[in-house]
């Protein structure tokens, strides 16, 4: 990777390796080295192909720190320093030569903290470069699990596609997701009243008919309900549903919940502080600490389905929202090399073929499923379980493996190259569902990848777990529905390469995102 055809940057200074317009650079179609996209001003100018340092350094190594010692220290093989107070010291660093430059690193060769203000912006950006190098090296040497490996190795493409997902990060934030604000204070308003806590309890409080009852005490709601002849083991929403038609009161209660939902977290204050010209904005991160999923704040990811119908195209665009369908399973099909599961996930539904292989009804071949992902060995799950186990033994050997390493403590690596760290106390559940999950994102975020450069006008204005929502002009959605296919198909033969396994989509054009069924 040349110098001089690299742009980089760092902190609040931009700068190329070697002197030259940005705007020709960026038209070059140049891979773009950054130690964080977080960290980088890049915008408006949105390269399209970029190796951010921090996120490959997540992908190969794990953990929470990718500030540039703690990724100049790994790429080195050294341990990683605490993290500095703060302070520029002069006097534990040496000026030691690097590949004929001069960099600022301690004399125990790591990285000192203030290496970005001791360089300046061309021998930082050379640096950048050496631990690119030693990155990239590092992911060639990692096996390709392919079946049928082609083209780029895998581990590689995963290094650009998360190096994207931390560009489009910064976009997001940027960018925001569009809002109809009179449409939210509506709904908000339509959920929770004036705000008023006593009216919103008053529907339930009349039913208790003077039952002291702490609504918001798990412990007293359970209490109450054990009183009404209604024994749960806990008062989660998904538990009280069952019950919904028992008592009048276990309805109210949770349509109490929602209001209450609304009322705390996504009340006119959270209008007020997140949504500014006609955009919701939050913080968006590439990877959680997990196995690698993107994460947002200010309720970009858990907006309630009452206050979706906000979401609104802006005059003159539409909403393209695409959803993977069934991915974790088609993913399990395709990492484990499981054949007989490879050809049930060829079909447009997976779990139907499924079912038929197992002589089940479709509801439990998707419990069936599940319980083989997550772990689950009770009940119908348990039962479910067993007949996973006789019907696809590639797919539930591997699903094992990743429970067993996590359960001695052993780290484990998704299909992508992304190691998971379990730590010493071991968490076989954990494992066995981050190589599948972990590799969902990465799948999932190369196909982000290859549409955001697909889009022209267009913005993504959302990712959320396997759904992406795109904001285009009007005329540009069928073009962008094009687009939204022939990435997944793209990507998934590239990602899948040799497993068999057909990946889909499910694409709708609306004007508000709850229009999208789904």
């Amino acid at each position: 990777m040349r110098a001089d055809c690299v742009g980089l940057a760092t902190g609040d200074r931009s700068w190329t390796a070697a002197p030259c317009d940005l705007g020709a650079l960026e038209a070059g179609r140049p891979r773009w080295v950054l130690w964080s996209a977080s960290s980088t001003p890049l915008l408006p100018l949105r390269p399209r192909r970029v190796w951010d340092l921090a996120a490959v350094h997540k992908v190969l190594y794990g953990g929470r720190r990718d500030d540039p010692v703690a990724v100049w220290a790994a790429a080195h093989e050294l341990p990683v320093p605490a993290h500095h107070a703060g302070g520029l010291m002069l006097l534990d660093a040496a000026l030691s030569p690097l590949e004929g430059y001069l960099v600022p690193v301690r004399v125990d060769g790591s990285l000192h903290p203030d290496a970005a203000e001791l360089a300046d912006p061309v021998r930082w950006a050379e640096l950048a470069l050496v631990v690119q190098a030693r990155q990239e090296a590092a992911l060639r040497q990692l096996p390709d699990p392919r079946a049928d490996p082609g083209g780029p190795p895998l581990r590689v493409v995963t290094a650009w596609a998360e190096s994207a997902a931390a560009l489009l990060c910064a976009e997001l934030e940027a960018d925001g997701l569009p809002i109809d604000v009179r449409e939210a204070n509506r709904l908000v308003e339509a959920v929770i009243g004036n705000g008023d806590r006593a009216v919103r309890d008053a529907p339930v409080v009349q039913l208790l008919r003077g039952d002291d009852v702490d609504l918001r005490n798990p412990s007293s709601v359970r209490d109450a309900l054990l009183r009404l002849g209604i024994d749960v083991p806990d008062t989660r929403s998904w538990r009280l549903e069952a019950y919904r038609q028992a008592h009048p009161l276990v309805d109210a209660l949770l349509t109490w919940r929602k209001a209450e939902r609304v009322a705390t977290t996504y009340g006119f204050g959270w209008l007020e502080q997140n949504v500014r010209g006609g955009r919701l904005r939050g913080d968006w991160s590439a990877a959680d600490g997990g196995a690698g999923r993107m994460t947002a704040t200010a309720g970009l990811h858990s907006l309630p389905a009452e206050l979706r119908p906000a979401v609104a195209a802006e005059p003159g665009h539409l909403l393209v929202r695409a959803d993977l369908g069934q991915v974790e399973p088609r993913v399990l099909a395709a990492v484990s090399g499981d054949r007989g599961f490879a050809l049930a996930a060829a079909e447009d539904d997976l779990y139907t073929p499924v079912a038929a292989t197992l002589g089940v009804d479709r509801p439990t071949a998707k419990i069936a499923v599940l319980a083989a992902m997550y772990g689950q060995t009770s009940g119908a799950a348990g039962q479910a379980l067993k007949q996973m186990e006789q019907t696809y033994p590639t797919a539930l050997a591997f699903l094992r493996a990743a429970e067993e390493a996590g359960r001695v403590g052993n780290d484990v690596r998704t299909h992508g190259g992304r190691l998971v760290r379990v730590g010493t106390g071991g968490v076989g559940r954990f494992t066995r569902n981050a190589v599948v999950q972990g590799a969902a994102a990465e799948l999932f975020k190369a196909w982000a990848a290859v549409v955001r450069n697909g889009l022209g006008d267009g913005q993504i204005v959302l990712c959320l777990h396997d759904e992406l929502l795109l904001h285009v002009p009007a005329e540009q959605a069928q073009a962008a529905v094009a687009l939204l296919h022939g990435a997944l198909e793209r990507t998934a033969g590239h990602w899948a390469r040799g497993s068999g396994v057909r990946f889909v989509a499910d694409v709708a054009v609306v004007h508000r995102w709850s229009d999208a069924k789904g």
